[in-house]
């Protein structure tokens, strides 16, 4: 048992307790809001792959961001278009194959940025890669700054392995 100095009286215990049973409190609804905050962040994502492959069947690892050309981003907006998807897939690996984002933060995290002409192309793309399980999260701007709301700016596919990767966006250019 503690032992307490004796000029701490009961008002200084009982008001040492209700400080320490609110600041539990406190705590414990921070956590609770930022698990629910966590979930809604994943409702905002595009659909993720139904089936996985087993991520210790490769090595090589990337991410490929697809970026728009015919929009007229700027070099800024496109970077920050490129994060936000980024943080998309990142986000979809997490939930639905962890072992890949282990895989590619070991080999390095790499990400090459493509070229595409349209929106169309863009779907095309996605649709190959769901089609390969790879995850593939497309980018719609809020519409506050340069390009007007809901279009469509970025896709990221992956991570994933090299090959599959390839099969989806091996014949795009550089951005």
């Amino acid at each position: 048992m503690i032992k307490l100095p004796e000029t701490f009286g009961i008002v200084e215990v009982t008001a040492t307790t209700i400080v320490a049973l609110m600041t539990g409190i406190f705590i414990g609804r921070q956590f609770s809001v930022q698990k629910q905050q966590d979930e809604d962040d994943l409702d905002d994502l595009d659909e993720i792959p139904e089936g996985t492959f087993d991520a210790d069947k490769y090595d090589d690892y990337k991410m490929v961001l697809v970026v728009r050309t015919d929009l007229g981003m700027t070099k800024g907006k496109m970077a920050a278009q490129c994060g936000h998807a980024t943080l998309a897939c990142y986000k979809a690996l997490l939930k639905s194959n962890p072992a890949v984002l282990k895989k590619w933060e070991r080999s390095g995290q790499a990400k090459v940025a493509l070229k595409a002409v349209s929106e169309d192309q863009l779907l095309e793309l996605q649709a190959t890669a769901l089609s390969l399980n790879v995850t593939a999260q497309s980018i719609c701007d809020a519409g506050r700054t340069q390009i007007a709301a809901g279009s469509r700016t970025v896709l990221g596919v992956g991570p994933a392995p090299v090959e599959l990767i390839n099969q989806v966006t091996g014949h795009l250019k550089l951005l």
